[in-house]
């Protein structure tokens, strides 16, 4: 090493170039007796003072100081989220200033049961419960910690990440770092070493082949566990409907939407609050009378069944404007609310294709939106997600039985909680897939589930608003 460290100096100085010795650093262990005079001269750091492009490779004062000074950022964003709107602070937590904030510490070091990892992991929590404006129990923060697909919010916890992340990294780069020590003598890693036989002893059987040095791979046991114990805690019928909505395909796309104005996907901070209480079963407010009389409990079940509530059918327009766009977005000329199409019946569907969709017929389709939760459809639901939804797919094909055979009866049905019936899901991937094929933006088809995911969500929030009465009291004084 000393030669090698004159001979920089040396090739330097021909070509016009120091030396900085400042700025050199000698990793040696403390009983490491160095000769060299240009070696000397160099900072002396012990192995447990090392990091590497900013991480610790060790444990010891330098990791516990590089996880002080996360978790004081994650307390400084903390405080200045609340000068912003919840979608995107929520964003920001989830892509940004959560975990993603500390992969390459996870990657690059050991962390196994470090008390960095929970306090970070406490910040995050504490951060997404301004942002909700929600207080959320240890059991709804395991599920908000799960990936979105998988019925959370998305903003993960380091502690869980911590194995998965050091042992793929570690794992992925085994035959780089035998090529690099091919002429050194050396011994296995001891940390990846201890780290496997934890991780094996929590989660059964490691990864082998290709899989090893995938995070996903490490991670994916961790995740069911978690599922499997959030599952087994819901003893009602309402709860296990809430977690089967939120494991459905397409039921978290308003997480993952730009919140762009002009666009009509950003969701104000009480939509928020609503969507994410709704997905975590929390209480949305406190019991109370609708304005029909009838009692709202703390989950606000009768707000969204009430049928004095006029969101309803606005909600109704909506959906079905999002559906006449993205088929006009397809090329597919249509109209809304056609009249006519059934001889001798007043019925309507709410809206058909002008060209042939398929097949060379056009297509007509009605949309509607059931409530998950409803009385008469939350034991259904609370046993296989999607039930409610494709109960009023099969009640609109009855309805519309007698429907000219020139037209492809397309119900709309979905669910307030987002879920889509079999058939509606695959027509709406399709209608995705045509828009394209005109526009060449391979993303229309989760834009267009974003855009009805956002409806949904925004008007959860404006019917429970709509059960509440305006008291018509004169203030005192």
């Amino acid at each position: 090493m000393a030669d090698d460290a004159h001979r920089i100096q040396e090739v330097g100085g021909l070509l016009g170039l120091s030396l900085n010795v400042s700025k050199c650093e000698l990793v040696t262990h403390n009983n490491t007796h160095v000769t060299d005079t240009l070696l000397s001269s160099f900072l002396r750091l012990d192995l447990k003072e090392t990091s590497l492009l900013g991480a610790p490779l060790f444990p010891g004062p330098t990791l516990d100081k590089a996880w002080e000074d996360r978790c004081e950022d994650m307390l400084r964003v903390t405080a200045r989220l609340k000068g912003i709107g919840a979608q995107d602070a929520l964003i920001l937590l989830r892509a940004s200033f959560g975990a993603p904030r500390v992969q390459h510490l996870l990657r690059c070091s050991t962390h196994v049961d470090h008390p960095g990892l929970e306090t970070y992991d406490s910040y995050q929590r504490n951060a997404l419960s301004l942002v909700t404006n929600s207080n959320i129990s240890d059991l709804q923060w395991t599920q908000a910690s799960l990936p979105i697909k998988d019925g959370g919010l998305g903003l993960r916890r380091v502690a869980s990440l911590a194995l998965p992340s050091f042992l793929s990294s570690a794992s992925g780069t085994t035959i780089l770092q035998e090529e690099i020590l091919i002429s050194s003598e050396y011994s296995e890693d001891a940390n990846l070493a201890r780290c496997s036989q934890i991780w094996s002893a929590r989660h059964g059987p490691i990864p082998s082949g290709g899989g090893v040095s995938k995070q996903a791979a490490w991670d994916s046991p961790i995740i069911n566990a978690d599922k499997t114990l959030i599952l087994s805690s819901k003893n009602t019928q309402r709860e296990r409907a809430v977690f089967l909505a939120a494991l459905a395909p397409h039921t978290g796309d308003w997480l993952t939407t730009l919140p762009i104005a002009n666009c009509g996907l950003r969701l104000d901070d009480e939509a928020i609050r609503v969507s994410v209480a709704l997905r975590l079963g929390l209480n949305l407010c406190l019991p109370h009378d609708c304005r029909c009389g009838a009692l709202v409990d703390a989950w606000g079940s009768h707000a969204f069944v009430c049928k004095l509530a006029s969101g309803k059918s606005t909600r109704h327009y909506a959906i079905n404007d999002i559906i006449t766009r993205a088929f006009t977005s397809a090329g597919v000329p249509a109209t809304k609310e056609p009249s006519g199409i059934i001889k001798g019946n007043a019925k309507r569907p709410d809206g058909i294709t002008l060209v042939p969709w398929r097949g060379g017929k056009a297509v007509a389709w009605d949309a509607t939106i059931t409530t998950t939760l409803a009385d008469s459809y939350v034991e259904a639901s609370s046993t296989l997600a999607g039930s409610a939804s494709e109960l009023a797919a099969s009640k609109k094909v009855i309805k519309y039985a007698d429907l000219s055979k020139d037209y492809i009866l397309q119900p709309i049905s979905l669910e307030s909680l987002g879920t889509a019936s079999s058939s509606t899901a695959a027509f709406i991937s399709e209608l995705g897939r045509r828009i394209s094929s005109v526009t060449g933006e391979p993303s229309e088809e989760s834009h267009l589930w974003q855009r009805l995911s956002v409806c949904l969500m925004r008007f959860n929030a404006i019917l429970l608003h709509q059960s509440f009465v305006e008291s018509d009291a004169e203030p005192d004084g």
